[in-house]
């Protein structure tokens, strides 16, 4: 299945976090904190703006990019993998 956002929203697939701390210890799935970084995998078309024009977004597919810890609310499973749907405005920067 693809998934195509609407205007300025953006799909994240999270980055994975390690699984054991840097001494070792393994950590359980409830002691992990969600990764705030994520790829890019679909972008709507852009923000509409009050004249009726569209402004593109700054991301685009494929870039690696930081959101906050809360952001993103709103998730979903496609093809058996959780993404995140997110407003460009919940994203921080772009990873380079």
């Amino acid at each position: 299945m693809k998934i195509r956002p609407l205007y300025d929203r953006v799909v994240i697939r999270r980055n994975e976090e390690e699984q054991t701390t840097a001494g070792g210890i393994l950590l359980p799935g409830s002691a992990k904190e969600k990764p705030n970084q994520g790829e890019v995998v679909a972008v709507g078309d852009g923000k509409a703006l009050d004249n009726g024009e569209v402004r593109a977004l700054a991301v685009k597919v494929g870039d690696t990019v930081v959101f906050g810890q809360y952001a993103g609310s709103n998730t979903i499973e496609v093809d058996g993998e959780e993404l995140i749907i997110m407003g460009e405005s919940e994203i921080y920067a772009v990873v380079e």
